[in-house]
Order: structure tokens, then sequence, then C-alpha cells
């Protein structure tokens, strides 16, 4: 396999954040939760004791179990940062509704430096993933598809048995079931399906047991 994947379970939500790796040591950062001084170290340390260059910070969506970590890396790596256009509204506003989850301390995500519309092929080094645009659960949700390595790293719309929220502002559940038959579910069965809480999955699983498939 050359491109690796390690997972860190982050926050008081247990939010997934990804570093992809290839074989050289670039790395890319996807949807950096981390919030606690130590959930910072233990990332930063993964990636000193690999020798990892970071190239860029990925995000799938930006509520806040996603983004509490941006201004953080942003600002050790100062590094290009990837988001759908269609959630900067969703990346602004949780500055105003942080302290309600306790999360006091939370440092503003910076404005994203590449603006995603969908369909691009992100290459860093090795590591090359398609954008796939698949709302429901938020309006600017994408997914990263690896092809190569036959994964997808895909935020909150697909999870273990179960499917992402639609009842934060922006949800909309027609929206998820059409992204998870026609964007997700057009994917080959062996994909893995890397999920933003709790544990992966696959493509094939899922089409032949999620109970989305009941709506």
């Amino acid at each position: 396999m050359s491109v690796m994947v390690h997972t860190f379970t982050f926050n008081a939500f247990q939010e997934n954040t990804f570093i992809l790796s290839d074989l050289t040591g670039n790395c890319v950062i996807i949807d950096p939760g981390c919030y606690e001084r130590h959930e910072q170290q233990e990332l930063l340390n993964y990636i000193s004791s690999n020798n990892l260059k970071p190239l860029a910070l990925l995000n799938t969506h930006s509520h806040i179990d996603h983004v509490l970590g941006n201004a953080f890396v942003m600002r050790n790596f100062e590094i290009d940062h990837y988001m759908h256009i269609d959630d900067l509204l969703t990346m602004r506003s949780v500055e105003s509704y942080a302290h309600v989850y306790g999360f006091d301390a939370y440092e503003p995500s910076p404005e994203p430096t590449h603006i995603l519309q969908g369909d691009e092929v992100l290459i860093f080094g090795e590591i090359q993933l398609k954008v796939l645009h698949s709302p429901g659960h938020a309006p600017g949700h994408v997914v990263y598809f690896c092809e190569k390595e036959s994964f997808v790293i895909n935020g909150d719309v697909l999870f273990r048995g179960s499917f992402g929220r639609v009842d934060l502002p922006g949800g909309d559940i027609e929206q998820l079931k059409a992204s998870i038959h026609n964007v997700m579910f057009s994917l080959p069965d062996e994909t893995i399906v890397y999920c933003g809480h709790g544990p992966e999955t696959t493509i094939g699983q899922e089409r032949k047991t999620n109970y989305i498939l009941n709506f």
C-alpha cells in the first residue's frame, strides 16, 4: 500500500481525524479535531516521529468537531487548506456556538486557501484524491476518494450500519439519501470507508445492510 491511513480519535464528540501519507513522507491532514493540548501534541508527535511533511489540510465539512484543530494545524505548518464553497458559512458560524459545547478556548478556523466545487482531483506527492460533493449532513460536505488504494475518507455521510444526522443547520435527509445512493454507492464494493466517527466499513457491506435502504 503506497498510501497509509492513520486515524486519531479526538475531542468530546469522538471525531476521527486522519493523516494520509505516502512512502516519501508527504502527508495530508483531514478534519483535525484536536482541541485539548494532549491531542494537539499527539498529532505533532506522529508527524515528527514518522518524519512526515504536511502538504495540505482537507476538511470533509466544517461542523465544530471536524474543525477544532484547523487553526492549530495551519499555525504550525502554514499549509494549503481545502474546503467546499458551500460549507464556508458553516465554518464561520462555529465561533458563535463553540462555548455552548464547552469549547471556550476555540480558535476560529482560518479561511481556506483553496475553494472546492466538487469533481476536482487533488494530488499531493503520491496521494491522489477525487473530490466528490456529498451534501445532506452539511451543505458543503465532500468525500475524498483514493481510487488507487480503494478507500474513501467519507466524513459523516456513511457510518457502519448508519448514516449522518440531518437535524443540524443545513441538514437535509433527501440530499443525504441522494449522496449515499448516487455518490457513495457508485464506488466499488471493496472500497474501504473511513468514517468521521466510529469504525471503518466497506461500500459493499453498507450497500447490502445499511438501513438508509429502507427510507
